[in-house]
């Protein structure tokens, strides 16, 4: 079950570091057809596709706020307090992200700043599957309605309570009953019932991550390029295995696709994690998916704590977890995360649900280049400027050499013109 890799050299850590190949490029021509389909066909394709699909049928495509209110009330009661404490969290975290503008006289009589605004429509989706990711709505729609979005379309082929109660909470504005490739196709293409949306949040199958993939090709924006969920724990001795393989555990029960990665100074905390994870595992109901997810896992013994911090940059992970001495100290030699989880009481489950930062995280090494979802996502920079003619006076010569420099004449004038 488990692959132990003892002393790699660095020109090994590229390969270590592969992740299950995804299929995406093979979906392309399926993907084609259903966004076709949509564009021509608006909610009647969407009923069809569902029922081919998922042999699901839908009559009206939203849901109504009465259908909306019936769902959330089942919600159980110690499950909406639950809700709420996260919510209150998320929130604050995420309204301490608030853009604080500043007026900066960049020179006399040359005024600059900036402000944001929210992205006018936005579209969630959350996957239907084994397990109701209510979480995600909150991680998504919180951080949308801080910002301002004025809608705000959640598409789900789940129909949990608390998917209904947490939506209802966090303010959106829409609920489409689809689900698929076929809801990304609809959310970027509009149907009658659908709206248009501007950018697309949230996690899905193969065929969901190809579809995004796709409506950014179109030109509606997306959160990140996304691939299966995956975790990194760095241990050295103080690590404790217990708490390392229910690290590891928490993200291999996510799917067969999924990706744990254990990189330690210490071969004796690698072997007690083992023993730790066949353990555990008997107490999973989901124990056949972690195992699956196992096989694509990798146990790492490295000589030093430099080695350490090179093959975990390497790898980006979405998830790091530090289980060792000064954390905060290794931390601050990471460049590639999509979130950091410092010492052995900070589970990664804890940013899953309600610590306040966002799961919604860069995975497959998109690390190195992409951060994971926070307010920004949510929403636009403005810059503004406002410039006295006492102002132009001070940076005209400067704009007229350069415009005229790059055969720009009109640019020039535009100075020119203003400051005869």
């Amino acid at each position: 079950m488990f692959t132990q890799i003892n002393y790699p050299s660095p020109t090994d850590y590229a390969r270590l570091c592969e992740r299950p190949a995804l299929e995406q490029a093979a979906l392309g021509s399926l993907i084609e057809g259903v966004f076709q389909k949509v564009q021509t066909e608006g909610d009647a394709a969407l009923r069809e596709l569902t029922k081919n699909y998922e042999n699901r049928n839908i009559d009206s495509i939203l849901y109504t706020p009465e259908e909306i209110d019936q769902f959330a009330a089942k919600t159980e009661e110690h499950l909406q307090k639950a809700i709420k404490h996260a919510y209150d969290n998320i929130y604050a975290f995420h309204n301490a992200q608030k853009l604080v503008s500043a007026k900066i006289e960049i020179n006399p009589g040359v005024v600059c700043w900036q402000k944001a605004t929210g992205i006018d429509k936005v579209g969630i989706y959350i996957p239907g599957g084994t397990a109701p990711l209510f979480s995600t709505v909150l991680m998504l729609a919180i951080p949308a309605r801080i910002a301002g979005c004025l809608e705000v379309v959640l598409c789900t082929p789940a129909e949990h309570p608390a998917i209904f109660y947490a939506a209802k909470l966090c303010g959106v504005t829409k609920m489409a009953k689809i689900g698929g490739s076929q809801a990304i196709a609809a959310l970027t293409l509009g149907t009658e019932s659908v709206p248009k949306v501007y950018k697309i949040f949230g996690p899905g199958n193969q065929y969901v991550t190809a579809a995004k993939m796709y409506a950014n090709r179109l030109g509606t924006a997306i959160d990140m390029p996304a691939g299966p969920s995956e975790v990194a724990v760095y241990a050295d001795s103080e690590g404790v295995p217990a708490f390392i393989a229910s690290d590891l555990l928490s993200q291999a029960e996510h799917g067969i696709d999924s990706q744990v990665f254990l990189v330690s100074t210490d071969e004796r905390i690698i072997q007690e994690t083992f023993l730790a994870i066949e353990d555990q595992l008997k107490e999973l109901p989901r124990r056949e998916l972690a195992k699956k997810a196992l096989l694509n896992s990798k146990f790492i013994l490295v000589a030093t704590e430099k080695e350490a911090t090179d093959l975990l940059n390497e790898y980006a992970a979405e998830h790091l977890i530090l289980a060792c001495k000064n954390p905060e100290a290794f931390a601050d030699q990471i460049r590639n995360a999509g979130s950091i989880f410092l010492g052995n009481y900070t589970p990664e489950s804890a940013g899953d649900y309600a610590s306040g930062t966002n799961h919604t995280l860069p995975t497959n090494g998109f690390a190195r280049s992409y951060s994971g979802v926070n307010l920004d996502s949510f929403t636009k920079k403005i810059t503004l400027q406002s410039i006295s003619k006492a102002g132009l006076s001070h940076l005209g010569n400067t704009i007229i050499d350069m415009a005229e420099a790059e055969s720009l004449q009109a640019h020039a004038n535009a100075v020119k013109v203003r400051l005869k």
